[in-house]
Parts: structure tokens; C-alpha cells; sequence
């Protein structure tokens, strides 16, 4: 089962964090690899590691706020490979401040990066998964597109992730016609470049073990499983899911 060997899946964010682990997920799983994200140099040496999986695999620099891009990016994704079989919409940023402070700029650049970019790859790739009646979208969103939160004011990036979340559905319902499921893991808390200092002081860490039921933050590849499951074969009757991956936050 789980078998991704001649399908071609597309992360974004791949440069780091939770696209990296899951391009390397991938790749192990036996899928070829189109990986984007601005920072081409590390695309470059992911690229390397991941071929020594025996899988094919193309960086392409995107900012996934740039139609351009995207649309570049598709275009070369399809020249190569012939077909996208896989996509996850894994990069994100933000800007973090709450409502009552809050600027326009920091506000526009969360949601661009966090929202709008997840429509623009999902309309790119989505018009290539339609000529094969076949495709696998899987949004990164994160459990605080489910709750809100008393501990770090973030109203932005809440918003976003709560505008995925409910994009999932709509698109799911959308797309199913054209075999083409659409799905979503809501992350918990986990290491990244834009989270680590965070996660590291003292009092989040305190914060995380009073309010997480396992007690901790999650650990690198504990994602994996979510993404590989929904982006399988096996998952063809699963689509409109919102899963989340938190160590139970969300379930109390």
C-alpha cells in the first residue's frame, strides 16, 4: 500500500520546514518530485539528496504569491513529466500581530502567502489534473485555522488558515467530477525556521505541555504519514477532510 512509484507530486515550501520533510516522504515513497519555493540554492541541494531515492526531480524558483511564477512553474511541471499527479500546497508565512494592531501591508502579506496562494497553485496544477481525470490536493493549513488562541496574538494567520481550510471543501466538492480529491492536514506544533523561537522559550514550552494532551510538540515526520495516506491511491474516496495533526489540541 502507499506505493507512489510513477506518480509526480508538487510541494511547495520545499526549501525547508514541513515541505522539506515531506518532499523527502515522498521520494522515499517512490514519487518523482517537482519542488518549489524562492530559495533555488537549497532547492539545488534537496534535489541531490532526494535522487538518491532513484526518483526524478525538478526545483523550479516560485513565489507562490506570483501568478507568473506559478504559471511558469506548471508549464515546466507538465513539459517535464507530462503529468501532476500530487500537490501540496505546503508554503506559508506571517505576519504576526492582532486585530487591534495590526497594518494593512501585514495583513495583505499573510494572506497572500498563506491563502491566496493556495488558490493560484490549485487553479495551475488543478487545469493539469482535469486532462487526466486524476489529481491529489492536499492543503497544509494548521490547527489554528480551526480555534483561536489567547497566547500570541496572530489574527492574520488564523484568518488564512481558516479560509483554507473551508477552500478545502469548496474545492473538493468542486473538483470531484474531474477525479481530482481535495484535502487538508492541520499541523500542531511543530519546528520550523519561522517557529522555532517561538517553541523554544520557556514559556511556550510550559504552555505546550499544559495544553497539548500528548504534552509535546510534534517531531519531524510525524506529518509524513497524513500526507502519503491522503495522496494515495488507497485514499480515492476520501476528499474534503480536514485531519488534524496536533497531539490532540484541537480535541479538547
Amino acid at each position: 500500500m502507499f506505493n507512489l512509484k510513477g506518480k509526480v507530486a508538487v510541494v511547495t515550501g520545499a526549501s525547508s520546514g514541513l515541505g522539506m520533510q515531506m518532499s523527502r516522504a515522498f521520494a522515499h515513497q517512490g514519487a518523482d518530485l517537482v519542488i518549489l519555493a524562492r530559495r533555488m540554492e537549497r532547492l539545488e541541494e534537496l534535489k541531490k539528496e532526494l535522487e538518491q531515492e532513484g526518483v526524478q526531480v525538478l526545483p523550479i524558483k516560485c513565489d507562490v504569491t506570483s501568478t507568473e511564477d506559478i504559471n511558469h512553474a506548471a508549464e515546466e511541471a507538465e513539459k517535464t513529466f507530462g503529468h501532476v499527479d500530487i500537490l501540496v500546497n505546503c508554503a506559508g508565512s506571517s505576519k504576526d500581530k492582532g486585530v487591534l494592531e495590526m497594518n494593512d501591508e501585514e495583513w495583505d502579506f499573510t494572506i497572500a502567502t498563506d491563502e491566496t496562494s493556495v488558490f493560484k497553485m490549485t487553479r495551475a496544477f488543478g487545469n493539469i489534473m482535469k486532462k487526466n481525470n486524476y489529481g491529489r490536493v492536499i492543503n497544509i493549513a494548521s490547527m489554528y485555522g480551526m480555534v483561536g488562541n489567547a497566547e500570541i496574538p496572530t489574527i492574520a494567520y488564523h484568518s488564512s488558515k481558516g479560509a483554507v481550510v473551508n477552500f478545502t471543501r469548496a474545492a473538493a466538492a468542486e473538483l470531484a467530477p474531474h477525479g481530482i480529491t481535495v484535502n487538508c492536514i492541520c499541523p500542531g506544533y511543530f519546528y520550523t525556521e519561522l517557529t522555532t523561537q517561538v517553541l523554544d522559550t520557556e514559556m511556550f514550552q510550559a504552555f505546550a505541555k499544559s495544553h497539548v494532551p500528548m504534552k509535546r510538540y510534534g517531531k519531524e515526520g510525524e506529518l509524513n504519514a497524513a500526507a502519503i495516506f491522503l495522496a494515495s491511491e488507497e485514499a480515492s474516496y476520501v476528499t474534503g477532510v480536514i485531519l488534524p495533526v496536533d497531539g490532540g489540541y484541537t480535541a479538547v
